[in-house]
């Protein structure tokens, strides 16, 4: 079925409007008109050719909110009229061990997951496309159940990719009271960070290269900021932290976050830079048992648990809203960081 789209038709192009196929609803499929779609920063690296292999045309999107249009018969978990999620995946192979695990994230299977946008489609189509589009249709085991206010569902919409990120290194490393986490890089993923592990019951550093930051992170529920380019500042926290959760998505020394560590201290990395990290220094993980690991989005099942979370305790990202005809002024703004801290789109002003 057609529906409307902005596509970005090159990687020197920019994102304009498109008719797109959608395929349709099979037994297990959902129909969803989509409400909100946040803007992730690989919404704009895949839009802009930045990685490899990407499909055009290229519709962008995976922080998806929206209601329920259609079911097919086999569904059990929706109706039409409920409001619906859907994140950054939108299929697996649903077999390998991972998937067995709920961490569909990192599937095993021939192709991974599916991506919500630029992945292998169903249905003879091209490629996935995604949220900056009027509709969309998804298996039942990738849509998630949203539970916020109507007035909180545009400011919900980014923690289908910023909130899940953050969140499933917080619960895997067991992030509660009586932990110390530190969060660097207050933006889009780190102050979603910053609010999860305080509402964990975390005492939170948030590191932050500026101090014009400092009250900002102070208000999203840090409990204390180090300005990252303040030795004095970095050397008093020494030995001191369960986990740092490093943000940045650019590279840098990561030897001044692994001395922050307690001995079985870990440093998880979830932000992807364009260059590598320098290689970090062996001595101080040997001496101190200390790790450095990684964490890619989250699973279903996780996903679902944090939106529960945060809709228990009002938890949303912070956004700025913005018409669908604006979308490469804010790609280049956020290449600015021009923004607190995310952009949603108001799918209504897809015309």
């Amino acid at each position: 079925m057609k529906t409307k789209a902005y596509a970005a038709a090159s990687a020197k192009a920019p994102l304009s409007p498109i008719s797109i196929d959608r395929r349709e609803p099979g037994p297990k499929d959902l129909a969803i008109d989509i409400l909100y779609c946040g803007v992730c920063h690989s919404d704009l690296h895949t839009a802009r050719g930045e990685w490899p292999g990407i499909l055009y045309p290229c519709v962008p999107g995976h922080e998806i909110i929206g209601t329920v249009s259609a079911v097919g018969k086999d569904v059990t978990k929706f109706k039409v009229g409920d409001v619906a999620a859907v994140g950054c995946m939108v299929d697996s192979c649903r077999q390998c061990r991972s998937c067995e695990d709920d961490l569909e994230q990192y599937c095993e299977g021939p192709h991974s997951f599916t991506g919500t946008y630029n992945g292998a489609a169903k249905g003879g189509l091209p490629n996935t496309f995604g949220g900056y589009s009027k509709n969309i249709v998804v298996d039942e085991h990738f849509v998630l159940r949203v539970r916020h206010s109507k007035e909180q569902l545009g400011a919900a919409a980014p923690l289908l990719c910023a909130g899940i990120t953050t969140w499933s290194p917080l619960r895997h490393w067991n992030v509660g009271p009586g932990k110390k986490v530190g969060i660097v890089g207050i933006g889009g993923l780190g102050h979603m960070g910053v609010k999860l592990a305080h509402a964990l019951g975390a005492h939170v550093v948030a590191f932050t290269t500026s101090d014009s930051k400092r009250q900002a992170a102070l208000d999203l529920g840090a409990d204390e900021v180090v300005v990252s380019k303040n030795r004095e500042e970095m050397v008093a926290h020494t030995g001191s932290f369960d986990l740092i959760l490093d943000t940045v998505a650019a590279s840098h020394n990561l030897d001044a976050l692994t001395s922050l560590l307690k001995r079985d201290g870990t440093l998880t990395l979830v932000g992807v830079p364009e260059e590598p990290h320098p290689s970090p220094s062996v001595f101080p993980l040997v001496f101190g048992r200390k790790s450095i690991a990684g964490s890619l989005i989250g699973g279903i099942a996780e996903t679902q648990e944090m939106l529960d979370f945060c809709a228990e305790r009002g938890i949303t990202c912070d956004v700025e809203m913005i018409a669908m005809k604006d979308i490469d002024h804010a790609y280049d703004r956020m290449l600015k960081s021009d923004v607190k801290y995310r952009f949603v789109i108001d799918m209504a002003t897809l015309d």
